[in-house]
């Protein structure tokens, strides 16, 4: 059995269907997963279970709209009907938001909410009624460094990631008596293309510019790639990561406590 193998293991893994959650998806799948993608992209998320399932790994792709309970417990629900079990979730369907508390709008702060805070609520509620009926499982969060540290115009985005974590740390603590491990990933930077889309939408003509800039923010000079966000997710949710939980664990470049 290779190292970090999730040979058999069933993972659902929300936003699986492009940026980190692709990446993390298509990893999983290599290391043996099942991985089950819910995603309301239905582009993204057919695309990437394809893709898995021709490089011969074991995929299928779910429409799942994360802040909706309805349509959550439908999406658990055929994923036990498909495998019997769930041993993994994955949290990692999130928005970001760029303003401080006096220009964020009402409708932008409910909607960092709804998608990055009710939708981690839902999925693992969800997951653990099933977790705690054979007493083992994983469920990984997808934080941030905002969650840890302040960061210029991203209050509502780090409202969002600071209760991600906080929930993280509930989850790991109510239970631990069923061997079900939480933990949470915190990221800084990573090229996305919701990062290239904000560089377009806001400094057009000077996204080479920006780009750079944006990178350097980083000590270690650039930013993350989502295949490196990955290799931590598969760490944290493999059984080499069995002694681990309630952890916030950075993959900054250094941007913690380096800059």
């Amino acid at each position: 059995m290779s190292l970090h193998s999730l040979h058999s293991k069933v993972a659902a893994i929300t936003g699986g269907g492009s940026g980190i959650g692709q990446a993390i998806s298509t990893l999983f799948a290599a290391q043996g997963a099942q991985v089950e993608i819910l995603d309301i992209d239905e582009a993204g998320g057919m695309a990437t279970a394809e893709e898995i399932r021709a490089a011969g790994g074991k995929a299928e792709w779910i429409r799942c709209d994360v802040s909706d309970k309805g349509s959550v417990d439908d999406a658990f629900a055929q994923v036990e009907q498909r495998h019997g079990t769930i041993d993994i979730l994955v949290n990692n369907a999130g928005v970001a938001h760029v303003g401080n508390a006096l220009n964020t709008a009402e409708s932008d702060f409910d909607r960092l909410y709804r998608i990055n805070v009710r939708s981690i609520y839902l999925c693992s509620q969800a997951a653990l009624q099933r977790m705690t009926a054979v007493k083992r499982g994983v469920i990984l969060n997808l934080a941030s460094t905002a969650s840890l540290v302040a960061i210029g115009d991203r209050f509502a985005y780090s409202m969002s990631k600071g209760a991600v974590l906080a929930m993280t740390l509930s989850i790991a603590k109510d239970f631990l008596p069923y061997n079900i491990r939480c933990n949470a990933v915190c990221p800084a930077r990573v090229h996305t293309p919701f990062v290239d889309g904000f560089i377009k939408k806001n400094y057009a003509g000077r996204e080479a510019e920006m780009f750079e800039k944006l990178s350097k923010d980083q000590p270690i000079g650039r930013m993350g790639r989502p295949e490196e966000v990955a290799q931590a997710a598969l760490f944290l949710c493999s059984d080499e990561a069995s002694f681990m939980t309630g952890c916030a664990y950075p993959v900054d470049g250094g941007f913690l406590n380096l800059r």
